[in-house]
């Protein structure tokens, strides 16, 4: 929804994004020039799929401040982005613009269109969305495989009402939390998950350094189990069209643990 005693059907010229799933969709759609800078985070490859092409955007770092001297038009945020950051900018008479996060994949289509009617570019976005359905059915799978389990540091495990629930289900795994009724995420017990007995362990890349809560992912019970184990990366955080490569490198090892 786009804020502003501004004129919101006037296309925005100077766009500035200030969240990293946003940073995504703003630099899949904006015309050349129209998008003028990103979060600081899209140039990081640890978080950000799009990371070398927002190497070519001025960042910001969701000050206001800093977003109010590059005087934009529109500012485009997330659902939590800063709401004090938000309001400034509305009383400095910046239009403001949030979307929602995405915990169903089936909602990506519905982002993407609406990215493309703030920016004023819904012929791009139909397309990209139309295009991002018809793979996502291609890909669409069964869950009928072997069984995985998220396992972060500090023992966090994501449960099924998450977008990364989504990723695994439609390439065809099995999520232990639904065996274990737990729609939210939280921290998992190494016991249950050990009794739990998952095929497959999905983690986050593990810093290098000592870290207290990354030791729970060295645990010899871990090692015992014998699951396999895999990470996830910058293609899971957004629901944005990256996700389908998420997909397609789960169903690739799908294929590989079932021979």
């Amino acid at each position: 929804m786009v804020t502003s005693a501004a004129d919101a059907q006037t296309a925005p010229l100077r766009v500035v994004s200030m969240n990293l799933c946003t940073d995504q969709l703003a630099m899949m759609l904006a015309d050349e020039g129209q998008l003028i800078s990103v979060s600081d985070i899209a140039t990081d490859p640890n978080m950000s799929p799009m990371a070398e092409a927002a190497r070519a955007y001025p960042i910001n770092h969701g000050q206001a401040e800093e977003i109010f001297l590059m005087r934009p038009d529109l500012v485009v945020a997330g659902r939590y982005s800063d709401p004090v950051v938000l309001d400034m900018l509305r009383r400095l008479g910046i239009a403001t613009a949030q979307i929602d996060i995405v915990s169903n994949l089936d909602q990506v289509s519905d982002r993407i269109r609406e990215m493309g009617e703030i920016l004023h570019q819904t012929a791009r976005a139909g397309e990209l969305a139309d295009a991002f359905e018809a793979d996502l059915a291609r890909l669409r799978a069964a869950p009928t495989g072997p069984r995985a389990a998220f396992y972060y540091p500090n023992s966090y495990s994501l449960g099924t009402g998450t977008l990364s629930h989504e990723i695994i289900t439609i390439a065809g795994f099995r999520h232990i939390a639904e065996e274990m009724g737990r729609s939210r995420s939280g921290r998992l017990d190494l016991e249950l998950l050990t009794l739990a007995q998952p095929d497959l362990i999905i983690h986050a890349e593990l810093y290098s350094g000592n870290s207290r809560s990354e030791e729970v992912m060295s645990h010899p019970a871990l090692a015992h189990l014998g699951a396999m184990r895999t990470q996830s990366n910058a293609d899971w955080v957004c629901g944005t069209p990256v996700v389908l490569r998420a997909i397609q490198d789960l169903r690739a090892l799908r294929a590989r643990m079932e021979g």
